[in-house]
């Protein structure tokens, strides 16, 4: 609890002759209740992860991948901010590594980064669907996955991008971290395209999966258009 409210006061400023005060955010009227906390967290956080809990496994998926999105929806990842909140790192080493300055969390690594964030933008380019902004790693999840279409196969689908994305993007964060190397967002946009047709190709051995018209319209080579 001390290293929570730590990283929340990081970034504040206090200001002379200015009184102190609580604010409780959704709801600015009333402040904060019991009943209201319960209410968004059973209406948001609850139905989300229930949601999230249906889609988290998928077969074609390999099963480190899987585990690893399901540690990463629970914030169970070892960002800078987790380990500076349990004091295995210092306040001062929770930088993102990306170099944009700002406090590595989970939900900032993976869509707030300004040096990341423009890798959502070509995947949804490459396959043809729309952006999807979300406040959440859970909502941001459940939304990408509906975002190309209703159908199952669709769904299916976008599971499989969105765990490439994530995949790749937390070991470029690790590469970045522990070797010192560094590949740019067209490169990592690469590998995502690389290790989704890899995963469809070894798991389906009889689908009729081309490299290049996969690499131009992964929807149209699976018929999905």
């Amino acid at each position: 609890m001390l290293g929570e409210c730590q990283i929340l006061l990081l970034h504040r400023t206090l200001q002379d002759y200015t009184p102190d005060r609580w604010q409780w955010q959704p709801d600015l009227d009333t402040g904060y209740i019991v009943r209201g906390a319960y209410q968004l967290l059973t209406a948001q956080d609850t139905v989300t992860l229930d949601v999230v809990a249906g889609l988290i496994w998928h077969s074609e998926v390999p099963l480190k991948v899987s585990i690893f999105a399901w540690r990463l929806l629970r914030d169970r990842i070892p960002t800078k901010a987790n380990l500076v909140s349990r004091g295995i790192l210092s306040q001062e080493a929770h930088y993102c590594v990306f170099g944009c300055g700002a406090f590595e969390s989970a939900q900032h690594v993976f869509l707030s980064c300004s040096i990341f964030g423009s890798l959502w933008s070509l995947v949804s380019s490459w396959i043809g669907s729309s952006l999807v902004t979300a406040q959440t790693l859970s909502d941001h999840f459940v939304r990408f996955t509906s975002s190309a279409g209703g159908s199952r196969a669709r769904r299916s689908f976008m599971q499989l991008i969105w765990f490439a994305c994530v995949w790749v993007v937390w070991t470029e964060r690790n590469h970045r971290l522990f070797r010192g190397s560094a590949n740019s967002v067209h490169q990592m946009l690469d590998k995502i395209k690389t290790f989704s047709y890899r995963w469809l190709k070894a798991t389906s051995i009889t689908l009729a999966l081309n490299c290049h018209s996969w690499w131009s319209s992964p929807l149209l080579c699976l018929g999905l258009v």
